[in-house]
């Protein structure tokens, strides 16, 4: 019995060949379902002949050594196709999913028989999404504009062209970063709030608060609470708006997670892994917790006005103060030691963390890895206690001060963490 239920007692051209079958028979059967959802007409290629061209390619592949009947396969199934697309474009349908389908389907024999068996199943579930998902693909061709193809040819130029041409070295003696660091953090920086942004404005439109406070916070935890606060003066009075401030500070600290890890701080990444956490685990039950407040039915939904993230002046800003924070990191730490590094990160966190603990992360300073931990959460602490303050000053409810409210105990409880932990 165990032989039998042993894959490896089988031949291995007959796993392949079965495992071509099934893999061309699905891909089929999924384009006569995308046909029938849409009440198309069945056209070329059904369920039947999509099988037979997978087997097709398989035989003609294992036919000979050098593959010539495969290629003369491929050649034949060209022109039919182009034949066949010739006769439906005089019938004004110019579709090409059938025809490309049938010539995917032909490689899976060298697909399955040369490349890693990770590859052959991604190259199968790329091909059922394709179809699967095409209502949804066409809507977003729809509603995708022009200049956001511009925009990621930014994105290109600056990880692609920009970045290898930086010098991996020191800027200056007493700015400890080098030119790569600076510009890689940007564009770390950069792909984490364009996802937010492309998510926010393709995906989300009709978003409610909450969602506005989750990608909000992956893109500016700070924005997102001046917006959500002056939202709160314009709007019936809701709960959702504590939960929305409460979730945006929460994803603030998964993105500091994720870019500190992505930029390669592995081992700041671990030490940061449980207080942060804990703040964003404690921060979502509070969430959770303002929904039970008692409150009249009102609008819930928000359009939150975002800048792009990859226009070049922002990136030229952020990358301005990346450079002066680390300047200005080397000064405090050598004139005024680990006290000063503190006094320096709680200013800072009034403005724009980022910047000042990436430069932190990739300087090279004296200070030791309990210091460096405290300074980060220094500063996303009295970043929080900045956005309590706009909460208070821009919102006018009971629900904003309510957000405040935490906002300020997770300021007190970082503060703790950095006395009690950090020494």
């Amino acid at each position: 019995m165990n032989q039998l239920l042993n894959f490896t007692a089988f031949p291995h051209l007959l796993v392949q060949f079965v495992l071509t079958l099934l893999l061309s028979f699905i891909i089929g059967l999924e384009l006569h379902s995308y046909r029938r959802s849409n009440q198309q007409e069945l056209g070329f290629g059904t369920t039947r002949t999509f099988t037979l061209i997978g087997v097709a390619g398989f035989v003609f592949y294992n036919i000979d050594s050098h593959h010539q009947f495969y290629l003369y396969g491929l050649l034949s199934l060209v022109v039919f196709l182009a034949i066949y697309y010739y006769h439906r474009s005089s019938q004004h349908q110019y579709s090409l999913i059938s025809l490309l389908l049938a010539l995917l389907t032909y490689l899976i024999a060298p697909v399955l028989m040369r490349l890693p068996n990770w590859f052959v199943i991604l190259y199968v579930v790329t091909i059922l999404l394709m179809l699967s998902e095409m209502p949804k693909i066409r809507r977003f061709s729809d509603a995708f504009r022009n200049a956001e193809m511009v925009t990621f040819s930014k994105f290109l130029i600056m990880a692609g062209v920009i970045l290898p041409l930086l010098p991996d070295r020191q800027i200056a003696s007493f700015i400890t970063i080098s030119f790569y660091q600076v510009w890689l953090a940007v564009i770390v920086v950069s792909a984490v709030s364009y996802l937010s942004y492309l998510a926010q404005t393709y995906i989300f439109k009709e978003k409610g608060l909450l969602l506005t406070g989750l990608l909000g916070g992956l893109y500016s935890s700070t924005a997102t609470t001046v917006v959500l606060a002056r939202r709160a003066r314009e709007m019936t009075p809701t709960p959702q708006i504590t939960q929305a401030i409460i979730l945006a500070t929460a994803m603030m600290y998964i993105r500091l997670l994720l870019l500190i890890f992505f930029l390669g701080h592995t081992h700041v990444t671990q030490q940061l892994l449980l207080p942060f956490l804990v703040l964003v685990i404690f921060s979502l039950m509070a969430s959770w917790l303002a929904s039970r407040i008692p409150h009249s039915p009102g609008s819930a939904t928000d359009t939150l006005p975002l800048s792009h993230p990859l226009e070049f002046k922002t990136a030229l800003i952020f990358a301005f103060l990346f450079v002066f924070f680390a300047a200005l990191t080397t000064f405090v730490i050598g004139h005024y030691g680990s006290e000063g590094l503190r006094l320096l990160s709680f200013a800072v966190g009034l403005t724009d963390i980022d910047p000042f603990i990436l430069s932190l992360l990739g300087g090279k300073f004296h200070i030791s890895g309990s210091q460096m931990i405290a300074a980060i959460i220094i500063a996303s602490g009295s970043n929080n206690l900045v956005k309590a303050g706009y909460t208070l000053v821009l919102g006018s409810n009971r629900y904003t001060l309510a957000a405040a409210a935490w906002l300020v105990l997770l300021f007190l409880a970082s503060m703790f963490y950095v006395f009690l932990f950090t020494g």
